[in-house]
């Protein structure tokens, strides 16, 4: 009996219908956002216990001087009252926010403030993840890491960081290295009074000098020094103070 014979089907080679140019441009930003952002959330997860390698200003300002004044010191090694001034001076409710003062955004927009809503964690996150300058997008990007640094790090370890990291005089980063070219000590050993002055120089450490004080600087360093006393009798450095 005759075998009937089937016919081999053809491979379908059929593909699937591609996505509208809209869709794919969807989902590459998706992707690209989901990138970004954890590029961003695996920094801060690594400055947390890890002292940041510098940031694009202090890059540039190397460039340009051919070199700077930086060294990193821990949180033991910076006086007491370094860390008080320079929150009396810079962020006086920074025990009582969580990365926004909102009562001196309002004030400085109100009376047509250029600064002084700035608190030091926004400032880290600029400092240490953004760059320098005025624009929407790195004011959009400070508004939104912000709150994570406030939810990841301790107030303790936000200020160790912004004073590291901050400017004391051209080319001079970090209150270690403004402690010994400015007043031929260490950090931990900075009086109050030379504390209250480095804090007066922020934030415009190129043209006031601490160690050689102007009226100006001499003044608002007796009110930051008045401030430091202030939340230190207050409780508003119990959040860095009491931290081990």
């Amino acid at each position: 009996m005759a075998q009937k014979k089937t016919r081999a089907k053809k491979p379908n080679f059929a593909t699937k219908p591609s996505l509208p140019l809209w869709r794919r441009g969807v989902r590459f930003m998706g992707r690209l956002f989901g990138a970004v952002a954890g590029f961003y959330l695996l920094l801060i997860v690594l400055f947390s216990f890890v002292p940041p390698p510098g940031n694009l200003y202090q890059w540039q300002e190397s460039w340009r001087l051919g070199g700077i004044e930086r060294q990193w010191v821990s949180w033991k090694d910076i006086s007491p009252d370094m860390a008080r001034s320079a929150v009396a001076g810079e962020d006086a409710n920074f025990c009582l926010h969580w990365g926004f003062d909102i009562a001196q955004i309002r004030d400085a927009i109100a009376h047509g403030k250029q600064r002084g809503a700035s608190t030091i964690s926004q400032q880290v996150v600029k400092n240490v993840f953004l760059w320098q300058g005025r624009s929407y997008l790195r004011k959009a990007l400070e508004a939104v890491l912000t709150p994570v640094v406030e939810l990841m790090w301790s107030k303790q370890r936000i200020l160790e960081v912004y004073l590291n990291e901050a400017e004391f005089a051209e080319g001079v980063f970090g209150v270690q290295a403004a402690a010994q070219v400015l007043f031929k000590t260490d950090a931990a050993h900075l009086s109050a009074t030379q504390a209250s002055r480095l804090a007066a120089v922020l934030p415009s450490p190129k043209e006031r000098n601490a160690a050689k004080p102007s009226g100006f600087v001499r003044g608002h360093a007796a009110q930051i020094r008045s401030g430091a006393e202030t939340i230190a009798a207050d409780g508003r450095a119990s959040c860095f103070e009491s931290v081990d």
